[in-house]
C-alpha cells in the first residue's frame, strides 16, 4: 500500500511539475507554482522558513521521502529505473558500500564555489534546476513541434482552437548542458538506479546526513528474515545488506520496494524500535572534514568585444546585461539564482534568454533580458511571480511601472533618420514611459530625443529598431535596479516651466 501511494503521488507531482514548465497557454492555475517552492534549494536561496521547516521535520520523521514524493529529478529516475527492469525481466541490484568520499567532497565543493560566488556549480547539480532546464530545452521544444503539428491539422478542419508557436533554440549552451544533464542521470539510473541521487546530488547528501536519524525507517526485523536476499536485488539506492541484515539510512529514499518484495514480512516501515540498529555512518567523518576545505575562486571570463564591420555604423557594446524586473541586482541574481529556467519558460514576451557569460562565469545560464525577440510588456509580472529561488522578486504593476531595469542610450550615428534622412519615430511610438520622443530636425523630419530619468528599460525602442547590424537605440542595463521617476513628475516640472517662462 505504501508504494502505491508513493507512485501514485509521485506521479502527479512530476506530471503537474513537467507542464507547468513547458505550459505556454496557462492552462493550469497560477497556484501551481507552489510546487517550485516545495524545492529544497531554492526555498533555501529564497529563506523560505516555513517550506524549510517543512522539509527538515519531513525527513528527521520518514527520512529522505522528498526524493521519492516531492524531487522532480528523483521521480524521473524511478521512471527510468522501471523501465529498466521493463526492458530487463532478470535485472537486479545488489549492496555496494556508500562513496562517502566523493559525495561529501562534491557537497563540499558545491558549498565553497557558492560562498565564492560561483552559484553555477549549484545550479548544475541541483536536481530542480537540471530537470527544469530539461524540461524548458528538451522537452518544450517537442512539446511545441507536437502543438504546430495538430494546429496545422485542426486548421485543415477550419478547427482554430490551437495556434502555432514559435520553437527556437534559445541559448545553445543551455540546451546543450540540458540534453547532456539528460542523458547522464537517465544512463545512471538506467544502469544503477539512484546512483546520482547518492553519489552526486548535493540535496540528497545533505538530506542523507539528517535522515539516518529519522524517527519512522525501513527495518529488518533479524528473526524473521531468512536473509534471501530478495528484498537487496530490488533496492534502486543499492543499500540494503540482507546478509548483515543492515540498511544505510542516509541512501535509503523511502521507495517501498523491498517492503512489497519481501516473503517472510520481515521488513517494515515503522517508529524506532529498541533494540539498537546498527547503521552505517562512516561518511560522517569524511563531510566535517570536507566542508572545511576552501577551494580557490575561478576566475571570472569576459566576452570579447565585437568591432564593427560596416564604415557607417557606430559600434557599441552595453556595459551591464539587464536583469530580470525585479531582481535587484546582478549581484542578488548571482546570489539566488540556480538557473532552473522556469521564468524564461514563462516569460510571454520571449524577452528572457539564458546568459552565456554575461555575467562573468557565475552566472552561466542565468536569465538576462534580450530585446531580439520581444520587449518587456510593461503591465508584466510573470517572472517575479514564479521565481521559487527569491532571485526575482514579487512586484504588483505599480512597483514594476516604476522598476527601472535600465536607461535607454540613442546613438545618432546609427539613427536612419540622421544616415538615410528616412522618417521613423517608431521607437517613440513603443515607449510606454515617454522617455524617447521626437523632436524637430532638418528637413522637417524628426529625431529621437530621450529622458533617462523616466525609462524603466523594457526594451520597446530596441526591439522595434530598423537600423542594422547596430539599433540606433538601446537599454544599458543597471548594475543595481532603480527607481524610475513617476511620468506624472516630469509632466508636473515641464508644465512648471512653461508658467514661469523659461
Amino acid at each position: 500500500m505504501l508504494r502505491k501511494i508513493r507512485v501514485a503521488v509521485a506521479v502527479l507531482m512530476l506530471a503537474t511539475v513537467t507542464f507547468y514548465f513547458i505550459d505556454f497557454a496557462g492552462f493550469l492555475p497560477w497556484q501551481t507554482h507552489a510546487l517550485m517552492h516545495l524545492q529544497l534549494i531554492p526555498a533555501l536561496l529564497a529563506l523560505n522558513i516555513g517550506v524549510l521547516v517543512f522539509l527538515f521535520l519531513l525527513t528527521l520523521l520518514f527520512g529522505r521521502a522528498y526524493c521519492s514524493f516531492i524531487c522532480p529529478l528523483g521521480i524521473w529516475q524511478d521512471m527510468i529505473s522501471w523501465l529498466s527492469k521493463k526492458l530487463n525481466k532478470k535485472k537486479k541490484y545488489k549492496f555496494t558500500k556508500a562513496k562517502s568520499i566523493l559525495r561529501y567532497t562534491l557537497l563540499a565543493i558545491v558549498i565553497v564555489a557558492f560562498l565564492s560566488g560561483l552559484t553555477v556549480v549549484l545550479g548544475l547539480l541541483d536536481p530542480y534546476s537540471i530537470y527544469g532546464r530539461i524540461s524548458v530545452n528538451v522537452f518544450k521544444p517537442v512539446y511545441l513541434l507536437g502543438n504546430n503539428l495538430l494546429a496545422t491539422i485542426l486548421e485543415k478542419f477550419q478547427n482554430y482552437d490551437l495556434y502555432m508557436m514559435d520553437v527556437a533554440v534559445r541559448s545553445l549552451v543551455s540546451l546543450i548542458v540540458a540534453i547532456l544533464s539528460l542523458g547522464i542521470v537517465s544512463i545512471l539510473s538506467y544502469k544503477y538506479g539512484r546512483l546520482y541521487c547518492n553519489s552526486i546530488c548535493p540535496v540528497g547528501t545533505f538530506l542523507g546526513v539528517i535522515s539516518k536519524y529519522s524517527l519512522f525507517k525501513v527495518r529488518i526485523n533479524k528473526d524473521t528474515c531468512n536473509s534471501c536476499g530478495l528484498c537487496e536485488t530490488k533496492c534502486k539506492s543499492s543499500c540494503i545488506s540482507s546478509k548483515e541484515h543492515t540498511i544505510d539510512y542516509s541512501r535509503c529514499v523511502d521507495c517501498f520496494s523491498c517492503l512489497q518484495v519481501c516473503k517472510k514480512k520481515a521488513l517494515s516501515f515503522t517508529y524506532a524500535s529498541s533494540k539498537k540498529e546498527q547503521t552505517v555512518n562512516d561518511g560522517r567523518r569524511a563531510f566535517l572534514t570536507l566542508t572545511g576545505v576552501g577551494l580557490a575562486a575561478l576566475p571570472m571570463a569576459k566576452a570579447k568585444e565585437t568591432t564593427a564591420f560596416l564604415t557607417n555604423k557606430k559600434a557599441y557594446k552595453k556595459q551591464h546585461p539587464l536583469t530580470p524586473p525585479g531582481s535587484v541586482s546582478t549581484e542578488h541574481l548571482l546570489e539566488h539564482c540556480t538557473a532552473c529556467h522556469l521564468c524564461v519558460s514563462k516569460c510571454p514576451s520571449h524577452v528572457l534568454t539564458p546568459a552565456f557569460l554575461e555575467y562573468g562565469l557565475g552566472g552561466v545560464m542565468q536569465p538576462r533580458m534580450s530585446f531580439e525577440k520581444g520587449f518587456c510588456n510593461y503591465d508584466c509580472t510573470v517572472c517575479s511571480s514564479v521565481c521559487p529561488n527569491g532571485a526575482i522578486l514579487p512586484l504588483t504593476k505599480e512597483q514594476k511601472h516604476l522598476t527601472q531595469m535600465g536607461k535607454v542610450v540613442f546613438v545618432l550615428d546609427n539613427c536612419i533618420v540622421h544616415t538615410d534622412g528616412t522618417s521613423c519615430g517608431a521607437c517613440s511610438e513603443h515607449c510606454p514611459t515617454q522617455a524617447v520622443s521626437m523632436k524637430p530636425y532638418k528637413g522637417g523630419l524628426t529625431i529621437p530625443t530621450t529622458n533617462p530619468d523616466i525609462c524603466v528599460g523594457c526594451g520597446g525602442c530596441e526591439y522595434v529598431c530598423p537600423a542594422k547590424p547596430y539599433k540606433a537605440i538601446y537599454i544599458e542595463g543597471n548594475v543595481v535596479q532603480q527607481k524610475a521617476k513617476p511620468i506624472e513628475v516630469i509632466h508636473q516640472k515641464e508644465v512648471d516651466v512653461d508658467n514661469f517662462g523659461f
